[in-house]
């Protein structure tokens, strides 16, 4: 190979190691461009022609000759007339001093720089106030939600329907005739409000099962129901404002809030729900989140007085009402409670319902009814962020409801829990420091008093043990709580995620690892 020309930093093509069983001129391509990012290569650096660096590497021409074409379409080698191949001049930021290792197989580098005032390729792999600087993410930081458990369900999880009894088969066909003959229309892009025909679907069903009356032009569908508490919480709220949240509730709802830059009021619950005596002393409050049908996680169905009292609130302070209905259709003893959206005759109240509680978590379906008001502002906002929902499950969910499907399924749904809830009811083991489980009108799962919190997280380690998924009611109070300790302790279980065989088995393992 002919002896190349001084560079101002030696390149070294020995130190290029390539893998013969991938694509050799991606992996050159790579190698070089990571040298040029890193600065091993600096601008203005001469590289060797094509054959004397094939030559070099014992690789075709036609690879250095790819890799080369690549470089040069990005921009980061340049030719020069009649003198040949050099790095193109380019602007870095100041790097860190730390020594960058490699692969062995492709020359690339594996670690990254500390110094986080340098370009992309500096940026650490978890970033993090440190790199990203907004209130906004800083906020995201204090109130980011916690990874939901992963696998398979398992006794006792919560929040998880019985959707082993999911028809799945009928759910195939339907989807399978959507895209056998798709409508080209509903292949473009769509109202980002929704699918007219499931939203008239759902403007029925609620009209019907929950006494509501509201139309389609209400509906909003979105990815969940988090989805919709998400967009309650990025139109209602502006930073510094306050909202009553039930304390202890779902968390994530106020996580939603506060990374809107509010200010969370938390709001005890007793036996007939939020405690709106204590809301009307926040001057500063002008949106309450709420899950009246079932509280969560106390169970707490909330009274028609209360109920009452609260749309008098936000009728009286010009507020709004985030009504979470997430588990409205698990009714046991007569028929579904009418929600607060049924009772509201000024407007204030927003209704967040979802698909994940009678079909399956993973379906991400859900839809807000809104004031009529408020629908554009919020279908505008929703398509900032998504444009508009998934095409096909809208179209499946709409047919799977006017066919009857949905109505069968949730009766069969109703029957499942309940006879899940029985069993868990009827095994459960009397345990030290754990109260008597309550009665369940309605909803998946219910909440047991436990004497400390303590006794609380033993009670949960030992259930692990045992492969037993239990969540401890302490994790659902808000952090400057000022309730008692003591009265913060207990234990959530969900009932309706495994079969009662799944069940009894669990119990059996619970009932031995406690009193041994």
């Amino acid at each position: 190979m002919p002896e190349l020309p001084p560079l101002s930093m030696p390149f070294n093509p020995a130190g290029i190691e390539l893998d013969r069983r991938q694509g050799l001129s991606r992996q050159l391509y790579q190698a070089l461009r990571q040298r040029v990012l890193d600065r091993r290569l600096v601008s203005g650096t001469r590289l060797p022609a094509s054959r004397d660096l094939a030559a070099a590497l014992g690789i075709s021409r036609n690879s250095v000759v790819r890799a080369y074409d690549q470089l040069y379409a990005e921009g980061f080698i340049e030719g020069r007339v009649g003198d040949g191949t050099y790095v193109a001049q380019l602007a870095h930021a100041s790097t860190s001093k730390k020594k960058l290792s490699t692969n062995s197989s492709t020359g690339l580098s594996t670690d990254l720089p500390t110094d986080l005032s340098t370009n992309w390729l500096d940026l650490p792999v978890n970033p993090s106030s440190k790199v990203i600087h907004s209130d906004g993410f800083s906020r995201i930081e204090k109130h980011h939600l916690p990874r939901p458990p992963s696998g398979p369900p398992r006794a006792f999880r919560v929040g998880v329907p019985a959707f082993d009894l999911f028809p799945f088969e009928v759910w195939a066909k339907l989807n399978a005739a959507f895209w056998r003959k798709p409508d080209l229309q509903q292949l473009c892009y769509g109202d980002p409000a929704g699918d007219a025909r499931l939203r008239g679907m759902i403007a029925a069903y609620l009209r019907s099962s929950r006494g509501m009356q509201c139309t389609a032009e209400q509906i909003v569908i979105t990815s969940g129901a988090q989805q919709g508490i998400s967009l309650c919480a990025q139109l209602l709220v502006e930073p510094g404002d306050g909202v009553a949240i039930e304390n202890p509730g779902y968390r994530a709802a106020g996580h939603a809030f506060a990374v809107a830059g509010a200010k969370l009021h938390g709001v005890a619950v007793d036996s007939d729900g939020i405690d709106c005596s204590a809301m009307a002393q926040l001057s500063d409050c002008r949106v309450a989140y709420v899950t009246p049908s079932h509280q969560y996680p106390t169970g707490v169905v909330m009274s028609l007085a209360r109920r009452l009292e609260l749309l008098a609130w936000a009728e009286r302070v010009g507020g709004w009402i985030v009504e979470d209905d997430y588990d409205g259709e698990y009714r046991y003893t007569g028929a579904p409670l009418a929600p607060l959206a049924a009772l509201d005759r000024q407007g204030r109240v927003l209704y967040v319902g979802t698909f994940g509680k009678v079909a399956f978590p993973a379906l991400r379906l859900g839809y807000l009814v809104l004031p009529p008001a408020l629908v554009d502002a919020f279908a505008q906002r929703r398509a900032v962020d998504v444009r508009h929902s998934e095409v096909s499950t809208q179209a499946v969910m709409a047919e799977f409801m006017a066919a009857g499907h949905f109505q069968r399924h949730i009766r069969r749904m109703r029957r499942a829990a309940l006879s899940r809830r029985n069993c868990l009811l009827e095994g459960w083991p009397t345990v030290a420091g754990v109260g008597q489980l309550p009665a369940v009108p309605a909803g998946l799962h219910l909440t047991v008093a436990v004497d400390s919190i303590e006794r609380e997280q033993q009670l949960i380690a030992q259930a692990a043990e045992v492969d037993v998924e239990i969540n401890g009611l302490s994790s659902y109070w808000l952090p400057d709580s000022t309730t008692p300790m003591a009265q913060r302790a207990g234990l959530v279980l969900g009932f309706a995620a495994v079969p009662e065989s799944a069940i009894t088995a669990a119990l059996a393992r619970l009932r031995q690892v406690w009193r041994g």
